[in-house]
């Protein structure tokens, strides 16, 4: 419709999955679930009937580093979204019936990721190359993990872990400033601060996992050690990665799929977290092709790190990246989540000419510099799920990439 206008809030936090001990496993993602079944004077229903009677959504989400919640809402929903989402981050009722409810949910949860392949085999591929460490545990946690979960457990970990001083409100698109440092005032600055213990710097070790399954195709996961959000060149990672295996135009697209029909399936993805980060690869194939693609992948890398790319892959690249960048310009719901991710990992939202003009800055000298940072420690994280045919890849990978 013509004229219609549309806000986003985002209310992000620094804390997450990477905070807890092993004994709270899965309790970060618990408790996102759990703020949902009833917060200050509302029901699970009258939260979500609230936001959609504006013509509104409402979701959240946990990860390693950040919990967020996000509204979607049109012009005008500002205050009811900023009074939902306090009353979840700051007042939920934790009801002692619901915890147990909620921890049979999250059971099943559980339970459908470990019986998708493309998705648990993430988890094994994250749980060697973190292994040990709070960043190698699932997101999701254990049946064990949430069994002892009550309510002033949960109550205790809320409190710290939704903290204000490690919490960031973000909105984008229909706002008026003043209304909303009123509002931010009114339902975020009261909240008084609880100390928690700072994670321990993450070490990628590295390692290999296969899991055998009476299924058609293999799912393989090739990770390597990469940089933080916070490097220098960690926008020349964005590149490498896109130009390995970002698109249909990725050499590994091109070389695996296109030219050799060893995947139907395969792509790269760079992730990173504050203080360090990977470099993925995914790919889904026949189990009797594996070896031989996972050999491709190590080839790929290697040649991207020790030639660089093509003048025409950087620039191809650099013009995907810069238009994303302005295309989630367009989105609120984009702006909003991206401003508190930047405001929580560099202190202030980073503005996109800034982030496109040190894109356009990268040379091919600094793709092969960050390549040859990926290849040094000599380590990689490797999984392979599927038949037992495919379970020499991960072998096959790590051999090739340092022969």
């Amino acid at each position: 419709m013509p004229g219609l206008r549309t806000l986003a809030l985002t209310v992000a936090v620094r804390g997450g999955a990477r905070w807890e001990s092993e004994a709270q496993s899965g309790w970060s993602h618990l408790l996102e679930h759990l703020v949902f079944k009833g917060a200050g004077d509302m029901g699970a229903r009258d939260i979500v009937e609230r936001i959609e009677a504006e013509g509104g959504s409402i979701n959240a989400a946990t990860g390693y580093e950040r919990t967020s919640f996000e509204v979607r809402a049109l012009d005008g929903s500002l205050p009811l979204a900023m009074q939902v989402v306090s009353d979840l981050v700051f007042r939920p009722t934790l009801d002692p019936a619901e915890i147990e409810r909620e921890k049979d949910v999250v059971g099943q949860e559980i339970a459908e990721a470990f019986d998708t392949p493309d998705d648990h085999v993430f988890e094994m591929a994250q749980t060697r190359a973190f292994a040990g460490q709070s960043m190698g545990r699932p997101i999701l946690g254990s049946i064990d993990s949430l069994k002892p979960v009550t309510r002033e457990t949960i109550s205790d970990w809320r409190a710290r872990l939704y903290s204000p001083d490690r919490m960031v409100v973000s909105v984008s698109g229909a706002v008026n400033e003043a209304e909303l440092l009123a509002l931010a005032q009114r339902w975020f600055g009261q909240a008084k601060a609880q100390p928690v213990e700072a994670p321990q710097q993450a070490r990628f070790v590295g390692g290999a996992a296969t899991l055998s399954r009476k299924i058609e195709q293999a799912n393989v996961v090739f990770q390597l050690p990469s940089l933080s959000a916070t490097d220098p060149m960690a926008p020349a990672m964005r590149l490498f990665s896109e130009i390995l295996g970002g698109g249909m135009a990725s050499r590994l697209f091109q070389s695996a799929r296109e030219q050799r029909g060893l995947a139907y399936a395969i792509d790269s993805y760079d992730e990173a977290y504050e203080d360090t980060g990977f470099l993925g690869v995914y790919a889904g194939a026949a189990a009797d092709r594996a070896v031989e693609l996972a050999q491709v992948c190590a080839a790929e890398i290697r040649a991207l790190a020790q030639d660089g790319p093509t003048p025409a892959e950087l620039s191809r690249a650099k013009a995907v990246l810069r238009g994303s960048v302005w295309m989630s310009d367009e989105s609120p719901a984009s702006r909003a989540g991206r401003n508190a991710a930047q405001t929580l990992i560099h202190g202030a939202p980073v503005a996109s000419d800034v982030s496109v003009a040190r894109l356009e800055a990268v040379t091919a000298e600094d793709l092969r510099a960050v390549g040859q940072r990926v290849l040094a420690p000599g380590l990689a994280a490797t999984a392979v799920l599927g038949p037992r045919a495919a379970h020499g890849a991960g072998a096959a990978f790590t051999a090739r990439l340092y022969a």
